[in-house]
């Protein structure tokens, strides 16, 4: 147990990172975050920022000496570099090596009988040829590592699409269309004892590949397969020796949940819970690293709505804050660009 006073070493600089110190520090925690990123939204809620490369080992190991403990808040974190601080970190790296890779997670997930969409490895125009004409269209193609908010993703709507598409110099996948109703998230938090306690899932609208609004309730559909999507990221949560908050997405279908993907983190549809649930996503993650019990995760108010702000919408909270039942948070981003994520709000809705 990491007893409040200590040090939390946080790898990456964000808004998930600053959200996450934000909730250490009302525990009594310390943090230091590591980005290499000269702009780094979570530098103003830490005690100390490293802004080396990722492979700098000398500065990682001075970095990790500084810590009782090390965790991440992006699933893009080199995993190579993490090797020689293992023992500091939480969850394991193993989350990461299996999460960064889009064909090594939907096998993995595919192991514990999950159900991903169908997909094809594509290393060459061939490969994606053959793996339209197996799967059909519509599809999309992605690369397998990296690639967040739509980015690194090609919808294909007909061979002919494919032959236009400049294949990235990088390994992709080929993912077929899935006919879905909603898509939702399951959010679960696990300490190194295994409890595990889940959030509300909320039904998730994203917009343009990025996530525009998550809602609850859900609705009947969703409600009816969030036991059997529990019951997967339970299975991924104990698989992985999990410590920690984890995420996995699934569309809705009419024959059951389909597992889309994985972030081994706190996430952007859990943003509701700092104000919609007794614990939030955040406090949750800070308990689990630290070896202290969870918190209640049960939903405070009958319904919420989560909207991300995007670009120059957040030029405009005043609007936001005209609801009295609307709690803003923005991320002090310097620069308002056009499909950045500059802040959230979530209202809270007591009469449904």
């Amino acid at each position: 147990m990491i007893k409040p006073g200590g040090t939390i070493g946080i790898l990456g600089g964000g808004q998930l990172g600053r959200m996450l110190a934000m909730a250490a520090a009302q525990m009594g925690y310390r943090c230091i975050a590591y980005s290499p990123e000269k702009e780094s939204v979570a530098r103003d809620v830490c005690v100390d920022m490293f802004t080396n490369k990722w492979d700098d080992a000398q500065a990682m190991a001075a970095f990790a000496q500084q810590c009782d403990v090390v965790t991440w808040e992006f699933e893009n974190v080199p995993v190579g570099p993490l090797s020689a601080i293992v023992d500091c970190l939480a969850p394991h790296p193993r989350a990461l090596e299996t999460a960064q890779d889009r064909l090594n997670e939907k096998r993995f997930a595919e192991g514990l009988g999950g159900k991903p969409a169908p997909y094809a490895t594509i290393d060459s125009r061939e490969d994606l040829i053959a793996a339209i004409d197996r799967i059909g269209t519509p599809g999309i193609l992605k690369t397998r590592r990296e690639g967040y908010d739509g980015k690194g993703q090609w919808r294909i709507m007909s061979s002919r699409d494919a032959e236009g598409v400049a294949l990235p110099d990088a390994p992709c996948i080929y993912e077929g269309f899935v006919e879905f109703d909603d898509e939702f998230s399951v959010i679960l938090a696990r300490t190194a004892t295994g409890e595990t306690r889940f959030w509300d899932s909320p039904v998730n609208v994203h917009e343009a590949g990025m996530l525009h609004t998550s809602t609850l309730p859900s609705g009947p559909l969703i409600e009816g397969q969030v036991e059997e999507a529990r019951a997967l990221a339970t299975q991924v949560a104990d698989a992985l020796n999990y410590v920690g908050v984890l995420t996995l997405e699934f569309f809705a279908t009419a024959h059951g949940p389909v597992f889309n993907e994985m972030a081994p983190r706190v996430h952007n549809s859990g943003h509701w819970t700092v104000e919609g649930a007794v614990t939030s996503q955040f406090e949750n993650h800070i308990r689990a690293i630290c070896g202290l019990p969870l918190g209640d995760t049960r939903s405070v108010s009958p319904g919420m709505v989560m909207t991300n702000i995007v670009g120059k919408d957040a030029l405009q909270a005043e609007q936001w804050l005209a609801d009295p039942s609307t709690h803003l948070h923005l991320y002090s981003k310097a620069k308002a660009r056009d499909g950045r994520k500059m802040g959230h709000a979530t209202q809270l809705i007591w009469d449904t």
